[in-house]
């Protein structure tokens, strides 16, 4: 089934221009920055100052709201997650990835007895909900070994994510019946002459059917979609901003999900790319105070290509969810662990290492995602 352009995001989008979105960013002021602040219910315009380069003396006062607001909707709770790559087969090219076509290493997809080995290393952890992260390869990694995946996979975990290359309508809506929770898709940048420039190859060089992949989840009634961007490739603000409207945009037409938001940035893999913008540590708790500020409701994460000594302080800042003792590479936790990584980690802890931090500062540490049958409506 093919989605009508006038009924996806694109025709929202269409009405931004990306070079109007960041001079209005960066021309805001403090008093936009109180007004947002101050605010009952705070609108994309609001976001834009908080997320400005004047709301840099406020991150205090950002950050005291935002731990109030996270812990008013979520409590003290961090939910734990962590991926299991199936395979680094890819047939894109991408600038930034480790696994991109035209980089030249050996290629693994994990057959049924090898995913089963990973998953009693992933148990052992104490994981009830697993994030399944492949490259994009529609050849071997399709729509079958999916189908496969999951029937595999459903009587071990309580919640299934994905991330891997968009898909039709139709296989979201089987692969939800198959036991798919939530579908993380990241448009990477939504400057669409750059984003050129990154996939210059593989089917997501297609930056419009990218972009309404959301609208196809939306309406396959998909429990969770993730959004974000990679941060470092183009400006963090301005992507940060058509984050945000993407993400009312769905919100809007597709009240029946719940969202999250996550924070990737830029990280070193084989051979790889430097950033082009560098975010601070203290822009980057800039970034997640102000989603938080802006929509109580999205749930925030935050993986382990960040510091140990961030993950530590930005607990209580307004993330809700992180994964712990990840490994990138098909393989990582028992089959081969020494395989070509995505991209490099930065936090090595254990998942229980990681558990007791999150102990120790007075929250609680969940090992599966919010339970459906509990989850409310926005």
């Amino acid at each position: 089934m093919v989605l009508k352009k006038e009924n996806t995001f694109t025709e929202l989008f269409a009405t931004h221009d990306w070079q109007t979105v960041k001079s209005s960013i960066y021309s805001k002021t403090s008093r936009d920055v109180e007004r947002a602040l101050s605010a009952s219910n705070r609108s994309l315009e609001d976001f834009k100052a908080l997320i400005s380069p004047a709301a840099a003396p406020y991150l205090e006062q950002m950050a005291n709201l935002s731990q109030q607001l996270t812990q008013k909707r979520f409590g003290k709770v961090i939910q734990m997650y962590v991926p299991l790559y199936l395979s680094n087969e890819c047939n894109n090219i991408c600038t930034y990835c480790g696994f991109s076509y035209d980089n030249k290493v050996r290629r693994k997809t994990l057959s049924s007895i090898e995913i089963m080995e990973e998953v009693a290393v992933i148990k052992k952890m104490g994981y009830d909900h697993v994030l399944l992260v492949t490259g994009e390869a529609n050849q071997s990694v399709h729509i079958d070994y999916f189908r496969k995946v999951l029937k595999l996979l459903k009587p071990h975990f309580s919640q299934i994510s994905m991330e891997v290359q968009p898909l039709e309508l139709a296989e979201y809506v089987e692969l939800r019946t198959l036991g798919l929770n939530t579908v993380l898709v990241y448009q990477e940048t939504y400057h669409q002459d750059y984003y050129k420039k990154h996939h210059p190859k593989g089917k997501k060089a297609n930056f419009q059917y990218r972009l309404t992949t959301p609208d196809r989840l939306g309406r396959a009634g998909i429990h969770k979609m993730g959004l974000g961007v990679l941060i470092g490739l183009e400006d963090w603000r301005t992507d940060s901003f058509f984050t945000a409207l993407h993400l009312s945009y769905l919100e809007k037409h597709y009240w029946q999900s719940k969202y999250s938001v996550s924070f990737p940035r830029l990280r070193p893999f084989s051979g790889g790319l430097a950033p082009k913008v560098t975010m601070s540590d203290r822009e980057l708790v800039q970034l997640i105070c102000a989603y938080r500020i802006f929509n109580e409701e999205v749930e925030l994460s935050i993986s382990t290509r960040e510091t140990q000594i961030f993950r530590d302080h930005i607990i209580k800042l307004g993330i809700t969810s992180m994964s712990a003792g990840s490994k990138t590479n098909p393989g990582g936790y028992a089959v081969e662990p020494q395989s070509l990584e995505q991209f490099e980690i930065s936090d090595e802890r254990t998942a229980a290492e990681i558990a007791q931090m999150i102990t120790n500062q007075g929250y609680e540490a969940v090992w599966k995602d919010w339970d459906v049958n509990l989850a409310t409506t926005h």
